[in-house]
């Protein structure tokens, strides 16, 4: 059992400040994930869990035990880096057993640690190679399994898959996320810049952001699972981040509510939004946004100019010009033969809408998409 909790967290490197107030806590066996745009402190954050940098405030605790003044090999976790940083003169098994050799563990245990991780990274073939004999994939699951022998509390991985190509990242995320289940109630810690990723390892993500008006200041901007990062979105930060393509945005102003919506005009146009209007005043600027996959098109109010078609194989993004702002509608619709330059009607359906006051927060959505359905009783 590992819980990790963080209070408090700041760092600064030197006067420059660079993580403000880091409050998390991170179950036993929950696999989280730190994202955010480039700069905004994920891997830093991973080091000061790791005992590589030193927090200038608050306190990290695993296990319940304050840290903070812990050396790494004293904090009881394993990580993996995004070079791997394998010995090249050693075989595979040597750079397995190397760390347990230190800790002086007896020859017959290094061997069946060594064989049972080799085993489940499918790694026993390749025991007497060296690290040059390996693919990219290969060199990866070695470090990985480098550090399943020493059976720590905690693993962090920072942006491991990001020198694999696209297939060998797809293979490697699949065995990552099959050794956490074989793993159980070990926690681990993940950093990485790609939303695939994200969205398919995490139990938890943490998305971190740069603080508005304080540069190069980080802090996190919402803690939740993926659906409910994608699907209620804490502010237009997070809607905006999340998802590729991103959210739609539409600039508009508030019009007032009736029947449980919000009306609120964008250009010339009503829309309506099933939101809560509370502490909504008519003619405040907000933000509407909506998923490309959310905006329906061949039927509607509304008429758009195709500008850009985005021909996926399974579906089409679709790009749409239209009355409601300069930033074009981009909806996903099934395979079509649409063609720049043509005129499409769509709706932008009101259980869909989301809708951001002035400062970036979300007003509470009332309808639910049905895949999100399951939300409401979380």
């Amino acid at each position: 059992m590992s819980r990790i909790e963080l209070t408090g967290l700041r760092k600064n490197f030197g006067t420059t400040p660079v993580l403000a107030d880091v409050d998390l806590d991170i179950a036993p066996g929950e696999f989280c994930v730190f994202i955010g745009p480039s700069g905004c402190g994920k891997s830093t954050l991973l080091r000061l869990v790791a005992g590589l940098e030193e927090p200038s405030a608050g306190d990290i605790l695993i296990e319940g035990r304050r840290v903070n003044e812990l050396a790494p090999a004293q904090r009881d976790i394993a990580m993996v880096f995004q070079s791997y940083a394998l010995y090249p003169h050693m075989t595979v098994y040597e750079n397995m057993a190397f760390g347990l050799r230190h800790l002086r563990l007896p020859k017959g245990e290094v061997d069946r640690r060594v064989q049972v991780a080799s085993s489940s990274l499918r790694l026993t073939e390749l025991l007497e190679r060296k690290p040059a004999a390996l693919s990219g994939g290969q060199r990866q699951r070695v470090a990985i399994g480098r550090a399943i022998v020493r059976k720590p509390k905690v693993f962090l991985f920072d942006e491991p898959l990001s020198n694999l190509d696209a297939s060998l990242r797809v293979k490697t995320r699949v065995e990552i996320a099959r050794l956490h289940r074989e793993l159980g109630q070990v926690s681990m810690i993940y950093v990485t810049h790609d939303q695939v990723e994200a969205m398919t390892l995490a139990d938890k993500i943490v998305l971190l952001r740069p603080l508005e008006g304080r540069t190069g200041v980080a802090s996190i901007a919402q803690v939740g699972t993926p659906l409910e990062l994608y699907h209620r979105p804490a502010n237009s930060f997070v809607a905006g981040f999340i998802g590729s393509p991103s959210m739609n945005f539409v600039s508009a102003a508030a019009a007032g509510t009736a029947a449980g919506e919000v009306r609120a005009v964008a250009g010339e146009t009503v829309l309506r939004a099933a939101v809560s209007g509370e502490g909504l005043i008519a003619g405040t600027p907000v933000t509407l946004g909506i998923r490309p996959e959310h905006v329906r098109v061949g039927s509607g109010p509304m008429t758009g100019q195709v500008t850009h078609v985005e021909r996926m194989g399974e579906h089409t993004y679709v790009y749409l010009d239209t009355s409601l702002g300069a930033q074009p509608i981009v909806a996903k619709t099934a395979p079509s033969v649409v063609g720049i330059g043509e005129r499409l009607r769509f709706d932008l359906p009101a259980d869909a809408l989301h809708l951001f006051h002035a400062d970036g927060h979300a007003a509470q959505r009332i309808a639910l998409e049905p895949d999100e359905r399951w939300l409401a009783t979380a």
